[in-house]
């Protein structure tokens, strides 16, 4: 029997054949593996084999497959995104640290950290398009509503790059401060933020040029977004700082909330519901609970180590207002 088979039976047995609707997939990445957790008992059901150095994972454009970025192994893990349901095994993907599908599903980019490059594939069975070499370690990955530029962090060279999806060309790499991880686009289309994980701040990015326009103080290690899922406030896990801030970014952002989160907070998600934040702490191996309506943490589960990315199982598969990259983070402590 080989490993995927195994990994499915294996999960058949523990969970009757499917997932619940309450599963929650956590990613391992020093461990080689992910684990599938029950919301309404905050326990670990089980713990499966994936690849190695898994980091990220991403939704399909059709809603129906998370894929699962193994780095060390180059390929991807496709899952039933209602059941957890191993579907295939996508090959020959250099690298995948961080994942990203254009707003228009047309185009599939990957920032590999290890291997500094940038992959841009049409997104149609993953052939690549163009490959770009580029120092800095590439980190995190962000698109314009258009689908026309892909904007990419590089967080040894403290800078942001962008690059047109369609003839694969640098447009612009610019300097924005340390370590720079997280980036997203604001709904307006006219505002990147971009979390410098060297420093205690976001700074706020024109999509045209790469001129930082302002700057906004969070904690120590600011890092990684997630959309809280009305299209204006955003949560920002802060590394260091061991703290989630809310931001509000009406106008110019600022934190209109903040939650305190031991053991290096990273990759979050919501519940369905909308009532609660998980937040990996990549640290303690260890993922935590937020009541989003007090901001208060709540619970806080074991699993493997050092655990990255985060992902609700849906019965019906949506993607979040607003949301970036469905993805979480890259370390501070180059991993």
């Amino acid at each position: 029997m080989n490993r995927l088979s195994f990994a499915a039976l294996a999960l058949s047995l523990v969970m009757g054949g499917t997932a619940r609707a309450d599963s929650v997939i956590i990613l391992n990445s020093e461990e080689a593996s992910y684990s599938i957790l029950s919301r309404s008992t905050r326990t670990e059901v089980v713990r499966l084999p994936v690849g190695r150095e898994p980091h990220h994972l991403i939704l399909s454009p059709d809603g129906k497959e998370v894929l699962i970025g193994s780095t060390a192994t180059n390929e991807l893990l496709s899952l039933d995104v209602k059941t957890g349901e191993r579907k295939r095994v996508v090959k020959d993907i250099l690298d995948p640290y961080h994942l990203g599908f254009s707003p228009d599903g047309k185009w599939f980019v990957t920032a590999a950290y290890r291997l500094d490059h940038v992959d841009i594939y049409h997104a149609d069975g993953f052939k690549l398009a163009g490959r770009i070499f580029i120092d800095g370690l590439p980190s995190h990955i962000a698109f314009d509503a258009e689908s026309k530029t892909v904007f990419v962090t590089l967080q040894q060279s403290g800078r942001l790059a962008a690059f047109d999806l369609a003839t694969q060309a640098l447009k612009w790499n610019v300097p924005v401060g340390n370590a720079p991880a997280g980036v997203v686009m604001l709904p307006d289309d006219k505002r990147l933020l971009v979390a410098l994980t060297g420093e205690d701040n976001i700074v706020v990015v024109d999509p045209k040029d790469g001129a930082v326009k302002s700057s906004l103080q969070t904690g120590k290690g600011a890092h990684n977004f997630w959309p809280k899922g009305d299209g204006r406030h955003y949560f920002l896990s802060n590394r260091v700082e061991g703290t989630v801030s809310l931001i509000d970014t009406k106008d110019e952002p600022k934190v209109v909330g903040t939650v305190r989160i031991p053991g290096g907070p990273d990759c979050m998600d919501i519940t369905p519901d909308g009532r609660e934040l998980w937040v990996t702490q990549r640290f303690l191996r260890r993922v935590a609970i937020v009541d989003i309506e007090t901001l208060k943490l709540v619970a806080s589960i074991p699993v493997g180590k050092s655990p990255h990315g985060v992902f609700m199982l849906k019965s019906t598969a949506t993607v979040t207002a607003g949301a970036p990259v469905r993805a979480a983070s890259t370390a501070a402590e180059r991993r």
